[in-house]
């Protein structure tokens, strides 16, 4: 037997208003089992013809965001910036950078996202601030100023070398020399980023401030960049070596000597903890505001766990397990198993991609970058148990872009050319139009080119193809938002073939077997013949046929089935 549901793409206006409904009628609190869409504000559209996004141009596109279904936008930072880490090193944590627009737009696209139903979450850099900020240049004059211990300063050692062995993940020592102060001071990305020193009372009141001030504006969550990186070893003790086999892991390539070390030291201090309760006591005199953490550690589990234990610590975390390079369902299996494991009780969050690596269709493609295999992709992410990131691009089956040495823009991979090019080949401007200038992005030239082959994928062209990887995202999360088990229920992997990936999520008495095909040839997988099961229909993907306990699926494709007396 089989559930009939029509596999065509509604309307956008018909998808517009579905969503909204599923999302006024969501179980409490709003961001488990959300989708959440995350906006790179410089590629995403460009409103005022400068060939840079802005606020302005999210709003402008808000219907488009409204229509993929998505609970909430993740909007990457737009903050008074000198830009040379593109937003990350933050010069005025309170005010809108004028390339994006003005604290007015950023009202306007709060008001706009809520009309539609859509929850608004924002970047918060809190671990460093830019080196233009007015608090590090009085830092930085001298040592008895009212900001000189805002920021980590310490003495030389005797021969004037930095005072331990701590690497920047941009390359070299994380020490900077200060002639003023006859001090160097600690930068865990460029030097142009100094990490503030939470030991610092002040620093911590005045960055629990910065939050309340776009608390206060209607924001409904941060997501918390490098936060495990906030506090250091106030002894400054040196980090271990890591033996040559380790040197893999953290998103880290083994020609950055930053994965030579353990680095135990210079980040994940026991001090966080207290930090992020600070942070969720904040957020809960504001309602149901979520956090979300970027974890990446030496046991980036174990943190995760840690971050988001119990009702009084961050709501959620993620780390670069599913941001690897390799494709591998095992992996992918492993570490959602390690995490369901170690902390059920605490509520995982799923990406596969971002602007920090490369587009996933690339990434995992194994050899084919075909648009059905973007849409499994897809579907996988959107079956995992957890809250899901979407980065921008991935719901068009976006691949990574090439970009050559006199293009790169991303100061890693200035540094790192050319065994690594850097982050720009995702995040290069969103298609919107396949045949006008900068495939509808600007009318002017882009801050980074369009390629070529993304015309092809463009919003226009998609939305007139039902088959489309946009339509097949579209009709998978509303798909999704019609079952209990897919967005709130647990999960437990099952054994299968090669190629093949089958698991089973559950909640109260409902439960659905899911089975993918990662191979272009059909698949078959074998069934405990005494389950009684239904085939579900309409998920917008290539769909599998079951004979008695024999399930055949299509190459690239999917099946999803009701098991009866769960």
């Amino acid at each position: 037997m089989s559930e009939a549901v029509a596999t065509n793409a509604p309307s956008v206006s018909a998808r517009q208003q579905a969503g909204k409904s599923a999302r006024l009628g969501q179980r409490s609190p709003w961001w488990r089992g959300a989708v959440i869409y995350q906006i790179y504000p410089r590629s995403f559209f460009d409103a005022n013809d400068d060939g840079i996004g802005d606020l302005r141009g999210i709003v402008e596109k808000l219907d488009y965001v409204a229509s993929l279904g998505i609970d909430a936008v993740w909007v990457s930072p737009f903050f008074r910036s000198p830009m040379k880490d593109f937003g990350y090193d933050v010069s005025d944590y309170r005010s809108v950078d004028p390339i994006f627009g003005n604290l007015a737009d950023f009202d306007a696209l709060i008001d706009a996202a809520h009309q539609r139903g859509l929850k608004v979450i924002i970047d918060q850099v809190l671990s460093h601030s830019s080196d233009e900020h007015a608090w590090f240049k009085a830092s930085r004059r001298d040592c008895d100023n009212a900001y000189a211990n805002w920021y980590v300063w310490a003495d030389p050692k005797p021969d004037g070398t930095p005072p331990n062995n701590w690497l920047s993940i941009f390359g070299g020592s994380a020490w900077q020399w200060e002639s003023r102060r006859e001090q160097y001071y600690l930068h865990n990305f460029l030097t142009s980023q100094p990490d503030l020193n939470y030991h610092e009372p002040e620093v911590v009141e005045r960055m629990l401030g910065e939050l309340r001030f776009w608390l206060e504006r209607g924001v409904d969550g941060f997501r918390l960049d490098a936060i495990n990186f906030c506090y250091h070893d106030r002894e400054l003790r040196d980090n271990p070596a890591k033996p040559e086999a380790a040197r893999r892991g953290r998103g880290f390539r083994t020609d950055n000597p930053y994965a030579w070390q353990r680095h135990i030291f210079d980040n994940t201090r026991p001090e966080n903890i207290k930090f992020l309760e600070r942070i969720r006591d904040l957020c809960n005199e504001y309602g149901e505001i979520a956090t979300l953490g970027e974890v990446t550690s030496e046991d980036p589990v174990a943190t995760m766990l840690d971050y988001t234990r119990g009702d009084s610590r961050l709501h959620m975390a993620y780390n670069f397990e599913l941001l690897v390079d390799e494709f591998s369902l095992d992996h992918i299996r492993d570490a959602v198993e390690d995490q369901e494991r170690n902390g059920a009780e605490c509520w995982p969050c799923r990406a596969i991609g971002n602007h920090d690596v490369t587009r996933v269709a690339t990434r995992w493609a194994n050899g084919e970058t075909s648009p059905d295999r973007a849409k499994l992709l897809n579907a996988l992410l959107l079956t995992l148990r957890g809250t899901v990131c979407t980065y921008q691009g991935e719901e068009l089956g976006l691949t990574e872009a090439t970009i050559s040495r006199e293009q790169v823009r991303d100061p890693y991979g200035i540094a790192f050319w050319p065994n690594f090019k850097g982050r720009d080949g995702c995040r290069t401007p969103l298609p919107w139009s396949r045949d006008d200038a900068a495939a509808g992005f600007s009318t002017a030239e882009p801050w980074l080119p369009t390629p070529p082959e993304h015309r092809e994928h463009a919003i226009t062209e998609q939305e007139e193809d039902d088959d489309s990887v946009l339509n097949a995202y579209r009709v998978f999360v509303q798909w999704r938002r019609e079952h209990a088990a897919l967005r709130w229920g647990s999960i437990e992997f099952l054994d299968a073939p090669e190629h093949t990936l089958l698991l089973r999520r559950s909640i109260d008495g409902e439960a659905l077997l899911c089975a993918f095909n990662f191979q272009r040839v059909d698949a078959v997988i074998e069934l405990d013949p005494a389950m009684q099961l239904t085939s579900l229909r309409g998920f917008g993907l290539s769909e599998g046929t079951l004979n008695n306990s024999a399930l055949t699926l299509p190459g690239y494709g999917a099946a999803f089935l009701r098991v009866a007396d769960a």
